[in-house]
């Protein structure tokens, strides 16, 4: 344990307000960067570099602020623009270029650009630009986990307080643990890692539970394909991660905790590790606690990127050096977890979920969302949807609402054909349950479930054989292979997928998927090899005529399995510009120039490159 300084909370807000103020009423412009993996994956730190330049060539000294990403992703990067006593003003997409521009007209001419501008943040407004969060996005959305994100540096411990953080860990040490508990239990919290386990109950049982030291561990191994909730959370919000985590071990009697990061996640690390360390030298982590008797520390363990270690137990096992492999769970990790003792396990989501739970009480918390679903949930919405992010819903709020209104819609106007939630082991659900409500309960109704939080939205265009070969052949490559039933299973069911996705399914091999689909969701050790049969089994539930149709015709009627379609040339399309023929590897296209080309079937080994190349459109797939 580390000595805390001798300061109390006021003190701390009272200088983060002061030292906001300052910031914000300065006499130089802010520039507020978007920094997160997205936005510097996008290109954002060219466009800073090329925002900096263009400020020391007109002499402007301005203040540059580091931020996590806000939510919009497809719109990264994003840069704000702040004068002293003006509107804070979002751009999108902005490219070295735009970045030029930006700081040109709005800072040397004094002329922000509405046709570049994307809204304002905050309570100034500007001419012509609409508020950032009255957005058809962000409308509708209800911003308790990702309230700060994009909006404060994720490296300023002074930010994260000025807006009140930490009021929750003083107000809890406070109370008695077990009205903490009580408090958590009346939120209707549930866990927000997949398993939608009810967290007071679950802080309730460690807290119950008899050995010493107690533990309480944060699950950031986020691991599913397409989501990225816990990782933009943990860049962008450490801190209040790291809140949550003090109130429940606080709330159950532990003294040490740990945040398990998968290694691809780099930045999140970066940012845990300077929260951490911000919190000690502010005297929030370490021995007695603003000046209590409770003392805490946190370490951070970085993960191999094994998605098994998802799994509660076999973190545990990782944690403790030893490989990640599940364990039978008829003894509870709350009772016998990380080295035998009473662990407490909760994801990002979860703990980023708490501060605000104590900090305007657990009535406040269950007045959101449906009866047996509280609060909202954090999505990352990807796939073929116009809006790609990080969205956070009331629960209850229906899947075309999530997909049309906040993520705009399919592209190119084509057709919604499902929507897979839950990471690989989720189900995919099509269009006729498009209003269904959004909650634990309603989609393991419908074959899937509500998973860490991820959304692929899928189009006409998409095959929902390969759709569920793609997610088992995810789950077999991550399968840790201690249970039997899990390895094989999964094996032979991704087997048969491969068999029918090239063509050489069997009748008969449908039924012999459901039977392991029934096998695995009763004798696998874990919840990997539990809910494997979830892709599977919805595809096969609701898209059956697909699986048919590549088992009886040897045809893909989304086009999308290689073999199982054919190209074709549109004669009354084609202007014989010559680019297919040029293209195709095969020598399988013939034709003149400016007359319409044919394709040789028996030379065509589909490889698309004619498709690819065709800019008008005269060449279809059937």
């Amino acid at each position: 344990m580390t000595t805390k300084l001798a300061v109390n909370l006021p003190e701390l807000q009272e200088r983060a307000r002061r030292q906001w103020d300052d910031l914000k009423h300065g006499d130089q412009p802010i520039l507020w960067v978007g920094v997160g993996t997205c936005g510097l994956a996008a290109g954002a730190a060219k466009a800073l570099t090329a925002a900096r330049e263009e400020l020391a060539a007109h002499g402007i000294e301005a203040r540059i602020v580091p931020v996590g990403c806000i939510g919009a992703c497809y719109l990264e990067p994003m840069l704000d623009i702040e004068e002293p006593g003006g509107p804070r003003v979002c751009y999108a997409e902005v490219t070295p270029e735009k970045a030029r521009l930006i700081v040109q007209s709005h800072l040397v001419e004094g002329q922000p650009r509405p046709d570049l501008a994307l809204g304002t943040v905050g309570e100034v407004e500007a001419p012509g630009i609409p508020r950032l969060f009255d957005l058809p996005m962000f409308a509708p959305q209800v911003r308790i986990v990702t309230r700060n994100l994009g909006l404060i540096n994720p490296e300023e411990i002074g930010h994260y307080i000025a807006d009140g953080g930490y009021g929750a860990l003083q107000r809890a040490l406070g109370m008695d643990p077990v009205a903490v508990i009580k408090e958590v239990e009346k939120s209707g919290l549930r866990g927000r890692g997949g398993g939608g386990f009810p967290t007071g109950r679950k802080w309730r049982s460690g807290r119950e539970a008899h050995g010493e030291p107690k533990y309480v561990i944060c699950n950031g191994d986020e691991g599913d394909p397409g989501a990225f909730m816990d990782r933009s959370v943990m860049e962008a919000n450490p801190h209040a991660v790291i809140e949550g985590m003090m109130i429940g071990a606080y709330a159950i009697g532990s003294h040490q905790g740990f945040i398990y990061v998968r290694n691809e996640y780099p930045l999140a690390v970066v940012r845990l590790t300077k929260a951490l360390e911000d919190a000690r030298k502010h005297g929030l982590l370490g021995d007695n606690i603003l000046g209590t008797e409770f003392s805490f520390d946190v370490r951070i363990s970085r993960g191999g990127g094994a998605f098994v270690c998802g799994e509660s137990t076999a973190l545990m096992a990782s944690l403790e050096g030893r490989p990640g492999e599940p364990r039978a769970k008829y003894v509870h990790t709350v009772e016998v977890g990380l080295h035998g003792q009473p662990t407490v396990l909760n994801n990002v989501e979860t703990w980023a979920n708490v501060p605000l739970i104590i900090a305007r009480g657990g009535a406040w918390f269950a007045s959101i969302g449906t009866e047996k679903s509280k609060g909202t949930k954090v999505f990352s919405l990807v796939g073929k949807v116009r809006n790609t992010g990080l969205v956070e819903v009331p629960m209850g709020m229906t899947l075309r609402e999530i997909v049309f209104d906040i993520g705009g819609g399919i592209p190119d106007d084509k057709a919604f054909k499902a929507v897979q939630t839950g990471g690989p082991s989720g189900g995919c659900i099509p269009a006729q349950f498009l209003d269904t409500p959004v909650d634990f309960d309603r989609l393991t109704e419908l074959g899937s479930m509500m998973g860490s939080g991820g959304l692929i939205v899928m189009d006409e265009d998409t095959c929902m054989v390969n759709v569920a070969r793609y997610f088992l052949e995810f789950l077999q490559k991550e399968s840790c292979g201690k249970c039997t039933v899990c390895r094989e299973g999964v094996s032979q069911m991704l087997f048969l997928l491969n068999r029918i996705c090239a063509g050489e399914g069997r009748e008969g091999d449908v039924e012999v998927l459901l039977d392991l689909c029934e096998l695995l969701e009763n004798a696998a050790l874990c919840g990997l090899g539990t809910t494997a049969c979830n892709p599977v089994r919805s595809t096969i539930n609701y898209f059956r005529g697909e699986y048919d149709e590549h088992i009886r015709e040897k045809h893909c009627p989304a086009h999308e399995c290689r073999g199982l379609f054919r190209y074709e040339i549109v004669a009354e399309k084609c202007r014989g510009c010559m680019a297919c023929l040029k293209e195709c590897p095969q020598g399988a296209i013939s034709g003149e120039r400016r007359k319409p080309h044919t394709i040789d079937q028996e030379k065509c080994v589909h490889c698309g490159l004619c498709f690819a190349a065709c800019r008008f459109d005269s060449i279809a797939k059937v």
